[in-house]
């Protein structure tokens, strides 16, 4: 199969789905020949699918992830990130980990009264809960529908405290629900930053906000007292693991209180989604890379073991996370803890209370 990129998109192709029997490769040669007679067309379309399911609060019982319950108002992710761990639970739906994880997108517009039917349940036990675990909540679309602002309306209505992850800066457009919150100590923001490079950002997450308007997103939040912090991830040996000290020098400097890593992990699909990618983008540089990840995963390239999945193993994955560490010390990160509390949490706001919406 010619692996070629798809113009617009990062993943070069949509890789079999592994739980269809049947497979189809529509991207292939005629399916490019066709769309030669008009450049306009080559790019592929965002499609969006309304996601009718009944509950919004999904459960996590991994051992090395630190929250219990997380919410998702969308499936699938625009920004395209062709490392994203998530990719593969588009299988679940039908889809490809490649290209239609870019392009496929289900949303969910019932997502807040779905939330609020959650937190009004006597069996309820309130906690943080992590914006979001399995896509970004402020990709393109959100700009449009605001589902995501319609949650964190609930979240203050109710004063459930939440844990935001996002690499978008459209997150500045909720700056006043967000002041709120942070008045009652009810949320956090990390702010995803894989490197200061605008061209290598451009290749691995072409959708995203760019390096300098994440710095600046971090500014603007630690302004207005809103605890931020950075998360540099993935971290690919070879790639980008030299720029950590930058990274997080920039990101003391716009006001990020703290900061965390994750080694770039290929489950699935993604391990020939990302090889594609590299021999494409870094040819010189391909097979450098593709062995400095397995020497942080005993070898391969993947690793789904508990507690070094997220970190890698090996001498070379612990240089690397002493140069994190030692870059935190220098740069005063981490020094100070965020507890967000749950003691401001109503069963049943008043009806005459007022709110931002």
């Amino acid at each position: 199969m010619d692996l070629k990129k798809v113009k617009s998109r990062e993943a070069g192709f949509n890789p079999k789905n592994r739980f269809e029997k049947i497979y189809i490769d529509y991207f292939g040669e005629d399916f490019e020949n066709e769309l030669n007679e008009n450049e306009e067309k080559r790019g592929v379309p965002t499609v969006f699918f309304k996601d009718t399911t009944k509950t919004i609060l999904a459960k996590n019982n991994s051992p090395d992830i630190p929250f219990t319950y997380s919410i998702n108002p969308y499936r699938g992710c625009e920004h395209g990130c062709i490392y994203c761990y998530a990719r593969p639970s588009h299988e679940y739906l039908g889809f490809s980990s490649g290209i239609d994880f870019e392009t496929k997108v289900m949303i969910k517009p019932d997502a807040p009264s779905l939330l609020e039917d959650a937190f009004k349940k006597k069996s309820w036990v309130p906690e943080t809960i992590m914006f979001s675990g399995n896509t970004d909540c402020y990709q393109p679309v959100e700009r449009k529908l605001e589902i995501t602002r319609k949650c964190l309306g609930v979240f203050l209505k109710y004063r459930n405290p939440c844990a935001i992850v996002t690499k978008n800066a459209l997150i500045t457009r909720d700056l006043d629900i967000l002041k709120e919150m942070a008045k009652l100590n009810l949320v956090s923001v990390a702010v995803s930053i894989t490197t200061l490079k605008r061209k290598l950002s451009r290749k691995l997450e072409p959708r995203t906000s760019v390096p300098s308007q994440r710095l600046e997103t971090v500014a603007k939040l630690a302004s207005e007292n809103i605890p931020v912090g950075i998360l540099a991830a993935p971290v690919i040996p070879g790639l980008n693991d030299e720029e950590i000290p930058n990274i997080l020098k920039a990101a003391s400097e716009h006001g990020a209180l703290s900061a965390a890593m994750i080694m770039l992990r290929l489950p699935f699909a993604i391990k020939d989604l990302f090889i594609d990618w590299i021999q494409r983008n870094y040819p010189e540089k391909a097979s450098r890379i593709i062995n400095r990840i397995k020497d942080t995963r005993g070898g391969k390239l993947n690793s789904n073991v508990f507690k070094k999945r997220m970190t890698g193993e090996g001498e070379l994955a612990h240089s690397i996370h002493r140069l994190f560490k030692a870059s935190c010390r220098k740069y005063g990160l981490n020094k100070t803890k965020i507890h967000l509390t749950t003691e401001h949490f109503i069963r049943e706001p008043d009806s005459n209370q007022t709110t931002l919406f």
